[in-house]
């Protein structure tokens, strides 16, 4: 059976070593954030994660979700654990206060769904998607909605979905079929067919609400191929009313749970929206004036904040399966004995060596590790980020914009990346990775609908050459070469140099590569659209490079003290260097690639 033990170690040496949460404390919901708080959070979500969530994980994948006459009902077990879950209220525990949550900041809480979902992914989007949609309505609904229905969902009475994608409409909402009317007591009628839609109906709470998005046809009764008519919904599985009571079934019913490769106990469903009652969320669109052009709808404001919420989550997701994954191949490589040491027997009295002795099996689970724990650095300290943009610090702007750069690297770096540390973590296994009974494989296909999901990755790299990198006159990249520059100037000294160096010859790279593509892109947008992927992936090498130097440099002092666990420090330094060594020099090689532009591509017919 596989095993997980949450990385609570490690999550408090990026917090209070690497980020000193001690000196954070003027930040918006930090002042609380004492040590022993933290580390008692962190300890008592391990102990659910490891008892009650991951022995559900592999039985759940194995019975998956079931549909019988219009009704879901998730695996055996997950209904008692998410009664426990809820009862212990962690589905809160980034909420508000004024809405009954423990307001605790995303720093905090992103462990905890890192962990959750390294025990149990299927289990955790139920609430993680809850979390997203709570977040919206509590940004742009109605003050009754507010009152009433926000707090039903963060004790997790209630749960939530995102329900964007159409079966002929995926990133491209231009092509949206799903339509909305307005009613005399200004509720829309709904109806169109969404699909992917996780957590779209299940059976672990009492009601289900939905945010949609839908066109609202213009004066005309027409509906726009653009995203003037788009607007954001709420819409709900059982009807709620202005006192919060819940009333009749809504015109909201599934069509069927999609059978897939991955996440089995999660049910990913087929929704059809016939008649259903919605309600529209922001300002109401006006029409545009004679020949004026018609504009994104002032609604979408919601979901992209939703959206962005998700995109974060998802890149989490790809730390949490890498996690998993290294800790099993871990393990077993410790128990299994193939062949011989190259330099001879490491153990003569043994028919074989373990499997740990060999060069490339180390290599693969140096390759996770160093990505599992670079990627959970960098994703903290963006979450640091976005509690600085919402202060008083001068800083707040250039924070605001390091944090909208990082968001489409965060989501397909770490997705990649997660993958290819769940494939490794299997290979360590050889034959024995194929079979279901180990478990690995799981992790394999649950971490692949991560690359997928919120906006593909190739869609995330679009994101960031095409609209990121020249934000408000290139604010963001400027942001944070900047500030790679002026901390490689600051520890410019002989110790740090194997980990300095080659950050350094990976953002001049970086630097060179964002220059071609201000240049070439412009003139030839193909160029840019055939360069995304690879840049993409040196930005996240880039980044995450410069968390190992900076981890580097407190290990490096931690270790002059001659600590008790020196050798959790020691471990940093091997990790850090397998970065700067086998990681850092992919960034040439992308730029190599980028430069040949599109033609080559284009061509293909």
């Amino acid at each position: 059976m596989p095993i997980y033990r949450a990385p609570v170690d490690d999550y408090r040496f990026v917090k209070q070593e690497l980020l000193e949460l001690e000196k954070q404390r003027d930040l918006p919901g930090f002042a609380d954030l004492e040590p022993d708080l933290v580390d008692d959070i962190l300890k008592n979500a391990a102990k659910f994660c490891e008892e009650v969530l991951q022995p559900l994980n592999q039985s759940g994948d194995e019975e998956g979700c079931h549909f019988e006459n219009g009704v879901v009902r998730t695996p055996k077990g997950f209904k008692e654990a998410y009664e426990a879950y809820r009862e212990a209220g962690w589905g809160g525990l980034g909420a508000p206060a004024e809405y009954g949550g423990s307001a605790m900041p995303m720093i905090v809480t992103m462990a905890v769904s890192e962990m959750a979902t390294s025990a149990n992914q299927s289990f955790t989007m139920y609430p993680g998607l809850t979390n997203a949609a709570y977040s919206a309505l509590a940004a742009v609904g109605a003050p009754w909605m507010k009152e009433h229905i926000v707090p039903k969902m963060i004790s997790g009475e209630w749960a939530g979905t995102m329900c964007l994608t159409e079966p002929g409409c995926g990133t491209d909402l231009r092509l949206m079929k799903t339509r909305a009317v307005e009613q005399p007591d200004g509720t829309y009628k709904m109806n169109g067919t969404k699909i992917f839609i996780s957590g779209g109906d299940q059976d672990l709470t009492k009601n289900i609400i939905h945010m949609v998005i839908a066109k609202i046809p213009d004066e005309n009764g027409q509906i726009h191929d653009d995203l003037s008519t788009v607007n954001f919904f709420m819409v709900p599985k059982f009807l709620v009313g202005e006192d919060g009571k819940m009333g009749a079934r809504n015109g909201v019913n599934t069509g069927g749970i999609e059978k897939k490769m991955g996440i089995k106990g999660q049910a990913t469903c087929v929704l059809n929206f016939d008649d259903a009652i919605a309600w529209r969320l922001g300002p109401k669109p006006t029409p545009p004036k004679p020949g004026e052009k018609r504009s994104a709808s002032a609604g979408m404001a919601g979901m992209f904040g939703m959206m962005n919420a998700a995109r974060l989550g998802v890149g989490v997701q790809g730390i949490a399966v890498g996690e998993v994954a290294y800790q099993n191949g871990m393990a077993y490589v410790h128990e299994r004995r193939v062949a011989r040491a190259l330099t001879g027997p490491a153990d003569p009295d043994k028919p074989a060596d373990l499997l740990i002795v060999h060069p490339d099996v180390k290599r693969m689970l140096l390759h996770a590790r160093s990505f599992v724990e670079g990627a959970r650095a960098m994703a903290m300290w963006t979450t640091l980020n976005m509690a600085i943009a919402r202060s008083n610090r001068p800083e707040a702007e250039t924070a605001s914009h390091l944090t909208e750069l990082m968001t489409p690297v965060i989501k397909a770096f770490f997705t990649d990346m997660g993958f290819e540390a769940a494939n490794m973590a299997m290979q360590c296994y050889g034959g024995h990775g194929y079979i279901r009974d180990n478990g690995v494989e799981q992790f394999v296909r649950d971490g692949r609908i991560n690359q997928v999901y919120e906006g593909a990755n190739g869609v995330q790299a679009m994101d960031l050459v095409g609209r990121k990198l020249g934000r408000k006159g290139g604010a963001g990249p400027m942001a944070l070469f900047g500030l790679i520059s002026g901390w490689l100037a600051e520890n410019d000294d002989a110790a740090l140099a194997p980990y300095t160096k080659p950050v350094q010859r990976g953002l001049d790279t970086l630097q060179q590569a964002t220059m071609w593509l201000a240049q070439h892109g412009m003139q030839n947008p193909n160029d840019a659209g055939a360069a995304a992927t690879d840049y993409l992936r040196m930005m996240g090498i880039v980044v995450v490079g410069w968390m190992w130097a900076r981890m580097a440099k407190v290990a490096q002092a931690k270790l002059a003290a001659n600590p008790p666990n020196a050798q959790f420090y020691k471990d940093k330094l091997t990790s850090g260097k397998y970065w700067m060594e086998r990681l850092i020099p992919e960034c040439p090689m992308l730029f190599e690639r980028i430069q040949a532009g599109s033609k080559t591509i284009m061509e293909f017919n």
